[in-house]
């Protein structure tokens, strides 16, 4: 070391030991891989074998996640798009009306005057008169609070339904008291109208409606007893073969007609018999 010279530069090299590339993990990715594509397989089959309501609704969510695109319902109040009401959920439909009139205030009064069945041409929603009147004061299409609570409570899961309404009244056969030209067909279509007006105010939406009808006494609900008060009744059927029609496309063939004749048309009643 003497030997050195000061000005002279000693070089020290140090090699560092390399570590090899972790190869672990790959597994992991190829996992996960598979995991999701069976979890696509799986959505898949089950999309295929799903009823044709499930679908649309399905596709309805990944067009418009929000749900903001369109409301069903009352101007005020619109309610969503539902799933559309078919032979399979006939009952859950029920149950959910059911449920809802539980929470209307002082339904135990109501209870025996309304009953909710399932027939063939649908839901049936049949509100009965009491001997006193209970959804229309007497001899009138003037509906009570009972009636307009009551559809107040209802109109809102009607509402979530796409299907098309049925409005029926009916009278027992006891002849109307007040002037000839008014009979019992005006006031059986009169007290269907009032209750198309108190759904429609409340959830229903205008296109839903598909008919209100007038009856009379020709569809005594107890013909061995034709003026039995439970005879004057409005009926409410829910179709579930019949969904409610798509918006005419602005522009299109007619449209101008139909925008003639809108509104023009409030209800349907029987032609009155002959005396």
């Amino acid at each position: 070391m003497a030997d050195l010279k000061e000005d002279s530069i000693i070089v020290i090299k140090k090699k560092k030991s390399g570590h090899g590339a972790h190869h672990g993990g790959a597994w992991k990715v190829a996992y996960a891989d598979f995991v999701t594509a069976m979890m696509s397989l799986f959505i898949v089959l089950w999309l295929t074998s799903s009823a044709d309501a499930v679908k649309k609704s399905v596709a309805q969510y990944f067009n418009d996640p929000k749900g903001t695109a369109e409301k069903t319902g009352s101007l005020r109040n619109g309610s969503g798009q539902g799933m559309p009401l078919d032979a399979n959920n006939l009952d859950k439909l029920k149950d959910q009306l059911l449920q809802a009139e539980r929470e209307m205030p002082n339904f135990d009064k109501l209870k025996n005057q309304v009953e909710i069945t399932e027939a063939q041409d649908g839901l049936r929603i049949e509100l009965l008169e009491g001997d006193k009147g209970t959804f229309f004061q007497s001899g009138s299409a003037t509906p009570t609070d009972a009636l307009s609570g009551f559809l107040r409570i209802i109109a809102p899961q009607l509402g979530k339904m796409q299907n098309r309404i049925s409005i029926e009244g009916h009278t027992d056969s006891v002849p109307y008291s007040g002037l000839g030209v008014y009979t019992n067909w005006e006031l059986s279509a009169d007290r269907a109208n009032a209750a198309r007006r108190l759904l429609q105010a409340n959830g229903v939406g205008t296109a839903q409606v598909g008919q209100v009808r007038g009856f009379a006494d020709q569809m005594l609900r107890k013909p061995q007893a034709p003026t039995d008060s439970s005879n004057r009744r409005v009926t409410l059927i829910v179709d579930p073969g019949l969904p409610v029609p798509a918006p005419p496309t602005p522009g299109g063939e007619g449209s101008e007609e139909k925008k003639e004749h809108a509104g023009t048309e409030v209800a349907k009643a029987v032609p009155a018999k002959e005396e």
